[in-house]
């Protein structure tokens, strides 16, 4: 695995490890803490990512696909991502929960399309399987390790908190990318003529 994927499976660690604290316990604090919170709101509320999300992603995927200096893009939506839990944690009306999940949508249909490429050009050959699948175990790992620790940080340090735990961890994630090494557009050919 080279280094390029190796940056992208941290980040997307720290990522989906942050969210993976809050995820399982969004609701509840939709329902419970916010002015004009209910079941149905949670529910709005991840239909609104969903949404947003899967409007943005096709369109800019083709974008991805035909331009260089991407890794921009990927920074940009993993910022809007990674800003999205302090919203969570001065959310006072359920209102607020929508506009943050509009927001996620929009960095994650950034993000997205963007890490899959990046991801995809740097497959070693004849390892893709290899690599897919570790991808896909660390993340599951991560997630089932946060499930349970985002339930026990909540109930111990409170939902604020533990908003600020995922936004920290996100930023971080966040950051790493910054290593990721931004393609050099091509360069012009200089014709050298040797005079004698």
């Amino acid at each position: 695995m080279n280094r390029v994927m190796k940056l992208l499976l941290v980040s997307d660690v720290l990522f989906v490890s942050g969210f993976g604290l809050i995820q399982p316990i969004l609701s509840i604090f939709i329902k419970d803490n916010l002015l004009g919170g209910q079941i149905y709101a949670a529910g709005f509320a991840s239909m609104l990512f969903l949404l947003t999300k899967s409007c943005i992603q096709l369109p800019f995927s083709r974008y991805v696909d035909q331009h260089d200096h991407v890794v921009r893009w990927l920074i940009v939506g993993s910022f809007c991502v990674a800003i999205v839990p302090f919203l969570y944690a001065y959310a006072t009306r359920v209102e607020y929960i929508y506009v943050a999940q509009v927001l996620y949508g929009i960095g994650a249909g950034l993000a997205y399309p963007t890490w899959l490429g990046l991801w995809m050009m740097h497959l070693d050959k004849h390892h893709e399987s290899y690599e897919w699948s570790l991808y896909s175990t660390v993340m599951g790992l991560s997630t089932a390790a946060t499930a349970g620790i985002g339930a026990a940080l909540v109930q111990t340090i409170g939902f604020k908190p533990t908003f600020f735990v995922v936004g920290f961890l996100s930023l971080i994630g966040c950051f790493i990318l910054f290593l990721l090494k931004i393609k050099e557009p091509k360069k012009l050919r200089v014709r050298v003529i040797n005079v004698k």
